[in-house]
């Protein structure tokens, strides 16, 4: 994993990353008090995008730009606005960034949406950030050059706490989707001969940390996505034991031409059906 300037680990790293993750929260919930009267805009996927996010984003840039001025940065936003994802190295470290992911969740008042941020090397996120700001929930995951793991969660300005994902219960899997997205015809048919015990929605990437927690075990995506929507998602799950797998059984990896993520599987520490 890179060191920050002065040789810091990467256990200093995640705890960087929450700070900056929480402090980029605190610019989005300044936008969340106000979200029936957010200017809103469509984007050329139909999704929508508010002044928070990009006031979220210009925090983060700036933020990780003094943090690693070498390393690139790939966000949702700019890449939006510049209409193509930047030119960069994917077999050199680079960070992706979704300043504000549920931003339909934001504007719903739910509190499902999310601060992200992950650093990528060698094609993997190995450290992420996902921020809750307004359920004031963090999760940091990481998995260091010696293959040391670490996973956490805390409240905001609150001790963390060691998390790991959970083999699947007697009673079967906890399956967790998207309340918003995705094809329940091809969801239905994933699940069949698989023993379910429980569905649940979730919006964002709190997804992932569910099941990181130990609270839920599957995550079957169908439909599109970009990198930096599951890139710190990712490394939370992985460093809590899980996994992230393409509908056949490879590893979901990054730097993929135009930050495009095929369909994907997000699993505990079950076993694939």
């Amino acid at each position: 994993m890179t060191d920050l300037p002065g040789g810091t680990q990467e256990d200093d790293l995640l705890a960087v990353l929450r700070v900056l993750a929480e402090r980029a929260g605190k610019v989005a919930l300044a936008y969340y008090a106000e979200a029936e009267e957010i200017a809103v805009r469509d984007k050329a996927d139909a999704s929508p995008v508010t002044e928070a996010d990009v006031a979220t984003e210009d925090f983060l840039l700036e933020a990780l730009a003094k943090l690693t001025p070498d390393t690139p940065v790939v966000s949702e936003e700019a890449s939006e606005a510049a209409g193509s994802t930047p030119e960069i190295d994917v077999e050199r470290p680079f960070w992706l960034v979704d300043p504000l992911d549920g931003t339909r969740e934001f504007l719903s008042r739910t509190g499902e949406f999310t601060v992200n941020v992950a650093l990528i090397e060698g094609r993997r996120p190995v450290a992420g950030v996902v921020h809750a700001p307004a359920l004031a929930m963090t999760w940091t995951g990481g998995v260091g050059e010696d293959g040391r793991r670490q996973a956490h969660y805390g409240e905001t300005d609150r001790p963390i706490v060691p998390i790991a994902a959970r083999a699947v219960p007697p009673e079967g899997e906890t399956v967790i989707a998207s309340r918003r997205h995705g094809s329940a015809a091809e969801l239905e048919s994933f699940l069949a001969g698989r023993r379910i015990a429980e569905r649940v929605s979730a919006g964002s990437s709190l997804k992932f940390c569910l099941i990181a927690s130990g609270r839920a075990d599957l995550y079957p995506r169908f439909g599109p996505t970009m990198e930096w929507d599951t890139a710190a998602g990712q490394a939370v799950l992985a460093a809590a034991g899980g996994r992230v797998e393409t509908l056949d059984g490879a590893p979901l990896g990054y730097g993929k031409q135009g930050f495009a993520n095929p369909d994907f599987v997000a699993y505990g520490r079950g076993q694939a059906a």
